[in-house]
């Protein structure tokens, strides 16, 4: 069971990897967030990859986190 320190960290990271993300699309905050919930990419990439992508740059992030968000919108899309 993480503790609440470890929640924190990884909230907060969340936080940034989302608003960064928000201003490098020009979107909303709010917007980034609905559309990286909607695909579950908070808990599935964000917080499950923690350890590794808390690591590198915000920039680099960002560009995962985009990247990513693109795929799996597209897979949806596809499947429809």
């Amino acid at each position: 069971m993480e503790n609440y320190s470890e929640t924190y960290r990884k909230v907060h990271f969340a936080v940034m990897a989302i608003e960064a993300s928000a201003k490098r699309q020009n979107v909303s905050g709010k917007e980034m967030h609905r559309r990286l919930k909607e695909q579950g990419l908070i808990h599935r990439r964000l917080f499950r990859h923690y350890e590794l992508l808390h690591t590198q740059s915000l920039d680099w992030v960002v560009e995962d986190t985009l990247e990513t968000l693109r795929n799996w919108e597209n897979e949806v899309k596809e499947d429809m």
